[in-house]
């Protein structure tokens, strides 16, 4: 017996069925079959997302209603309510979303609402008998009449989308065998991320790293911009050379020339024996200069004649040392705005800035958060002795909910903290 749709009902139908026929991106088409979905029959924060057969994982694809990246939110096998239907190939009608502790909001759409006044529709999107994808929605519950009849609606959607979700899939599995393909000629590098802002950070590193043009890393304490420093040495012909690096910050003016330059015996008091510089050390290689920023007016004006010349005279001495060294420099501050207040040197900015790469924050990161929490789990479970092969689903809540004012450097921290859970942090 064919369903007794609504007028409505079937109007949604026939614009999803008119949607699916043109030959649009797969992805325009996903979404707009959620504005549909809204617009006709009331159902809010709509998403589709795709099952990753290699991993089991289902990733969300398009979403309606909420601010979330794609590709940012995953489920593993059986994981909440996504990952329980994607799993088991059957639906799920939740009448009260406020007291289903399946439920995990892991993209947080819905933090401000009143739960209890959702319903949440479930179900799995099937193609060749197999199941590709989920389609779920929330939906006022004083508008539900009947779960039943509102999954079996939504379950006739979802048999509509099979053949686009499915070839939405292999358009992912194509962007992920490039990906692979580009893994293996990206740079050499202990950076960790598949976001798409650190792969445009390897990409610069992959265009800079064979050349000898002066690079400036500017982005917040924790980011990692020792390893793009690494990064690019190691993938630079200079890479047999040293790499050689001075934390700006911890030097102050007296011990600066001598540091960067050396001295002579008995260049000043305590200089019992000649000493190499940093810069002859790193002849040959790479010299990196850490929180350059943090460097007096003093010391960026020396710093400024040797990246001119390529020459410095080492303190008590008379003789000039010429060197072959490329310069990485690295800054948490806006050396623009230090420059425009008069607190950084405009020509030493200029002479440093001649290829900047941005580390975005952490927070901006989201799909890496999981991979980099997941890495440096086994890394301390290994160091410490310690059986643990997986981070709980309350532990993923609030690593993802939290902003990471500390970067990178904060969520290892944690992870070598053994001592200390996570929900003790506050996190």
């Amino acid at each position: 017996m064919a369903p007794d749709y609504s007028h409505l009902e079937l109007t949604a139908l026939h614009e999803i069925a008119l949607r699916l026929v043109r030959s649009d991106d797969f992805k325009y088409q996903l979404q707009s079959i959620l504005d549909i979905l809204s617009r006709y029959l009331g159902m809010q924060r709509g998403m589709i997302s795709i099952l990753d057969h290699h991993t089991g994982e289902t990733w969300l694809d398009v979403a309606q209603g909420m601010d979330v990246e794609a590709g940012s939110i995953s489920y593993r096998p059986g994981e909440g309510v996504t990952g329980k239907v994607a799993q088991s190939g059957r639906p799920m009608a939740i009448a009260n979303l406020g007291s289903e502790a399946l439920f995990l909001d892991r993209t947080g759409a819905r933090k401000a609402l009143n739960r209890d006044e959702l319903a949440f529709l479930c179900v799995p999107i099937f193609y060749g008998g197999k199941v590709v994808g989920v389609l779920s929605a929330d939906k006022l519950r004083h508008q539900v009449e009947s779960l039943d009849r509102e999954i079996m609606l939504l379950g006739a959607v979802a048999e509509l989308l099979g053949k686009v979700v499915h070839y939405r899939a292999i358009e992912e599995e194509n962007s992920r065998l490039r990906r692979i393909l580009a893994e293996a000629r990206r740079p050499k590098t202990h950076i960790i991320g598949r976001s798409k802002v650190v792969q445009e950070v390897l990409r610069l590193i992959d265009q800079v790293a064979d050349s000898n043009t002066t690079v400036l890393i500017h982005g917040e304490t924790g980011t990692g911009k020792e390893l793009v420093a690494k990064a690019i040495h190691d993938n630079s012909r200079r890479s047999k050379g040293l790499l050689v690096q001075v934390n700006c910050a911890a030097m102050p003016d007296a011990l600066l020339e001598s540091e960067l330059f050396g001295h002579e015996k008995g260049a000043f008091t305590g200089a019992i024996m000649r000493r190499r510089g940093r810069f002859e050390e790193a002849n040959g290689g790479t010299i990196f200069l850490d929180e350059v920023g943090e460097l007096s007016p003093v010391a960026q004006a020396k710093l400024l004649r040797v990246l001119q010349e390529r020459t410095f005279q080492p303190l008590g001495s008379s003789r000039m040392v010429q060197v072959d060294v490329r310069v990485i420099a690295a800054t948490n501050k806006d050396l623009e705005a230090e420059v425009a207040n008069g607190a950084f040197r405009s020509d030493l900015f200029y002479r440093l800035n001649v290829f900047p790469i941005f580390l975005p924050p952490l927070r901006e990161r989201g799909p890496d958060i999981l991979l980099l929490a997941d890495y440096f789990v086994l890394k301390y479970a290994r160091e410490f002795s310690k059986n643990i092969r997986r981070i709980s689903t309350l532990a993923i809540d609030m690593l993802m909910s939290y902003h990471w004012p500390g970067n990178v450097r904060e969520l290892e921290k944690l992870h070598r903290k053994g001592g200390y859970s996570i929900e003790r942090r506050g996190y």
